[in-house]
This record gives C-alpha cells, sequence and structure tokens, in this order.
C-alpha cells in the first residue's frame, strides 16, 4: 500500500511539474509568436544585415537565441528560430556561425530580397563594366564581408588586365578606388601586394564610418585576414585595434591615398578610360572601385542654427567635454550611447531629445543602461521632443506643442545619413530588386571557410 501511494505521489508531482512546464512553454512560445507578429507590423523592418533562417533546415536546438549579443533578436516558436525583433540586429552574424546546420544565412531588408540596390555581378560589378562596388553599398554589411569583397574584387581586375593590359598612357592609374574605409583599405592593400597602379581618394579621414564610432566599440566578432598582414586570430576586435593597424598602413611608402576629395562625377571615355571629376581636380583610370558605405553625408534637421560651429553630427572623444551643457537628437542606439558617454564626463548636464513617445529601435542593454542613467540623474530624457531653434548658448525645443528654452554649449545630432543613392543613378550604374539570400550564402561560406582556416593555425 505505501508503494502505491508513493508511486501515486510520485505521478501527481511529475504530472503537476510537467503540467507547469508546458503551459509556461505554451505562454512562452505564445508571446514569442506575438512579438515576432507585431515585428512584421513594423513599416521599417530591420535596416541593415540580419538572419534569414531556413525553416527546413532548422532543428530547434535554440543555439542561435543564446550567441546573440544583441538578446531577443531570434525566438523559438513550435520548435523552430524566428526572427521576433529584427530592427534590434547590427549584423553580428554570430548566430549563422553558430548554427550547426548551416540553417542561417545573413541577408539585407526582407528576408531573401532587398529593394532599390545597385545591380552587381557575383564579381560585384555594376552595369557599367569595369565599374565595381564593394563593401557595405553593396548591400551585404561586416566588416568581415568588407575585406574579403576588397581583395576578391582587386584579385579579379588583376586577372583581366592579365589577360592584355592596354600600354602605358600617362596620367592614367590601373585601378582608382573611391573611398578609404575597411572595403577601401582591404582593396589598396591587395593593389600593392600585386604591385599594380592605383589611387585611392578619400572624402574625410582613413578609416571611413569605422573612424566615427563610438571608444572600445567591438567592430569585429570573428577572424579576418587582410592583404600584406595575414590573419587577424582574435575574435573580438574593438575599433582602437582595427584603427591602429590602419594607422600602419597609412604610413607606407607605397599607400596611394588623398584624404578630403570628395568624388562628384564619374564619367566613362569613348575610349573605356573613367575620367573621375572631384572638386580639387580630375583623375584617369581604367577601372573605378566604390567603396564609399551606405551612410553617407549625416542628415540635417533644416533648424534655424544648425550652420552653427557648436551643431555636430558625430561624437569621437566624448571625454574631451567637460562642465558643459549638451543636447544629444534622436532616439537610435548612436544618440542613446552618445549622450551616455557624454554624461559621464565631469560636470556635463546632458539633455537627450527624441520626438516619440518612448525608445522602440535600441538595443536591451542600452535601454537598461540608460534607463539606470535617469534614475541616478546623469541624464535627462525628453520625448515627444523636437529642436525649433539652436543659439550661440541656448536651444530652443518643442515638447508636446510647447516651447521650452535649454541654457547650452553643444549639439550633437543622430538622424542618420542620405544614402548615395542619387550619385550612383547620376554616374549611370543601374538599380532594382536583388536576391541577397544567395549572396549572403555565399559571404557566410566563405567567411566559415576563412574562420576555420584561421582557428585550425592558431
Amino acid at each position: 500500500m505505501d508503494n502505491l501511494l508513493s508511486f501515486v505521489v510520485a505521478v501527481l508531482i511529475i504530472g503537476g511539474f510537467l503540467f507547469f512546464h508546458l503551459r509556461n512553454e505554451k505562454k512562452k512560445a505564445a508571446e514569442t509568436r506575438e512579438a515576432a507578429e507585431k515585428g512584421k507590423l513594423r513599416s521599417d523592418g530591420p535596416q541593415s544585415q540580419h538572419p534569414h533562417i531556413d525553416n527546413s533546415a532548422c532543428i530547434g536546438c535554440a543555439t542561435c537565441t543564446t550567441v546573440c549579443p544583441e538578446g531577443d533578436v531570434l525566438g523559438m516558436v513550435g520548435g523552430k528560430a524566428m526572427i521576433i525583433n529584427g530592427y534590434k540586429c547590427i549584423g553580428h552574424s554570430l548566430c549563422a556561425d553558430a548554427c550547426p546546420v548551416g540553417a542561417i544565412t545573413m541577408v539585407l531588408a526582407k528576408p531573401g530580397v532587398a529593394g532599390d540596390l545597385a545591380t552587381l555581378t557575383p564579381e560585384y560589378e555594376t552595369t557599367t563594366k569595369n565599374l565595381f562596388i564593394i563593401g557595405e553599398l553593396g548591400g551585404l554589411a561586416l566588416i568581415k564581408n568588407a575585406v574579403n569583397q576588397g581583395r576578391n574584387c582587386i584579385d579579379t581586375i588583376k586577372a583581366r588586365l592579365a589577360l592584355g593590359k592596354p600600354a602605358s598612357v600617362a596620367g592614367v592609374v590601373d585601378i582608382l578606388i573611391v573611398g578609404a574605409g575597411p572595403a577601401g583599405l582591404t582593396a589598396s592593400l591587395r593593389a600593392i601586394e600585386h604591385k599594380m597602379n592605383y589611387l585611392t581618394i578619400e572624402a574625410s579621414e582613413i578609416g571611413g564610418t569605422v573612424a566615427k564610432y563610438p571608444r572600445q566599440k567591438l567592430v569585429m566578432t570573428s577572424p579576418v585576414e587582410f592583404p600584406l598582414y595575414g590573419k587577424f586570430n582574435k575574435v573580438e576586435l574593438p575599433k582602437e585595434n582595427l584603427m591602429e593597424f590602419w594607422l600602419k598602413v597609412l604610413k607606407r611608402a607605397d599607400f596611394q591615398c588623398r584624404t578630403g576629395e570628395k568624388v562628384e562625377n564619374v564619367v566613362k571615355d569613348g575610349d573605356g578610360v573613367f575620367t573621375i571629376e572631384t572638386a580639387k581636380g580630375q583623375y584617369r583610370a581604367r577601372y573605378v572601385v566604390l567603396a564609399i558605405g551606405k551612410t553617407g553625408s549625416p542628415r540635417k534637421l533644416g533648424v534655424k542654427g544648425e550652420e552653427l560651429p557648436k551643431v555636430m553630427y558625430r561624437l569621437i572623444e566624448a571625454d574631451h567635454y567637460v562642465n558643459k551643457k549638451i543636447l544629444v537628437v534622436g532616439g537610435g542606439d548612436s544618440a542613446v550611447e552618445a549622450a551616455m558617454g557624454l554624461a559621464h564626463q565631469v560636470g556635463n548636464t546632458v539633455t537627450l531629445s527624441y520626438r516619440q513617445a518612448a525608445f522602440s529601435r535600441i538595443k536591451d542593454r542600452n535601454a537598461q543602461r540608460v534607463q539606470e542613467c535617469i534614475k541616478k540623474g546623469k541624464l535627462k530624457v525628453i520625448f515627444n521632443s523636437s529642436p525649433l531653434e539652436f543659439t550661440q548658448d541656448s536651444v530652443v525645443l518643442e515638447v508636446n506643442g510647447a516651447r521650452q528654452t535649454l541654457p547650452n554649449d553643444f549639439v550633437w545630432i543622430f538622424a542618420g545619413g542620405e544614402p548615395p543613392t542619387a550619385f550612383l543613378k547620376k554616374i549611370g550604374i543601374g538599380f532594382g530588386p536583388r536576391d541577397l539570400t544567395a549572396e549572403g550564402a555565399l559571404e557566410a561560406q566563405e567567411s566559415k571557410r576563412a574562420s576555420h582556416e584561421v582557428f585550425a593555425n592558431t
């Protein structure tokens, strides 16, 4: 009798545990599914590289949901991985690397299809022969992709030149590379490695967008190989390490780069040679490689006084600003991170102005950190607000329809950038919808192969 009673009790305990466990799992799945549906309703959707999941291959191991450093980008629904908050994804691709069955590839915009992108061949050539696009501007993000494309693109050009290089013409280089970010610098190094006649032009500074990142921002999460310098075996690489390497490149005698020149036009002449026009002059080249990124020029608000020197659009060294009254405008991760960085400097009074009623597109860790800053009194956030005017010593905000004036020394605006689409169309590059799933798969396969080679040699 005692054994029977013990058995019944055990069954009841196990049954109760299973009941509550299944109920919780069902509730969790329902919440995840609801979140995914809400994510589908967002008109903007993912704005950069994000995972595309082949559900027919997914085995439901949930590895992808645990490795993502951004939190709940992915979730499990019905035993399969699903994008829950795609807008939070910043393209680390750790989920794709970790998937044991290769069910995840990295794509841009809606899973599989991206519209209004330059038409490119698998060799990154545009609709204009011998004019190439590499890096972020081509549609696939991540520095490791830019590095791979920069190297492969120059290899393609070298092979074409080897088939029948025309006689040298004074003033004509073999390759003109536009942009000195990750893709452009890699292409430059590859050209040096192949002893090719090239020139690189950069509109601002060496490093491109990476140079504008906040300090210690993680820029790479997997090994990568640079021409001339070999493999970088570090799995995690902060901005400073990468910039230090690029400064070494800058000091090379054979690194031919002209900074502070923005390309305004590219025209292909009748003899097949390109004329590249900048505000400072003209250059001629047989091949042109565009590696200018997709951010473009910072988007301005059109507010009175925005031309004042105190109004800026990027923050590099927050510790240079102390004992100041500061306004940060924007509601994305860049704005929040800048505001928190400035708020931690001695004596600063920092206000963050955001036009919406709440943050909706920032990473979970930033959402937690900004709330802590607000509670500690380090940062003031004014929602439902937008700037009306900037003066030498103040800013005027519209807050819920009313005007509010704040004393001010500096303003940072983080409103995104104007993409270079108009420039690309001006120089005759064709556009159209593009299926990036195959491209993402190829990039992922190449990246995994390179990573495996690096790890095998460490």
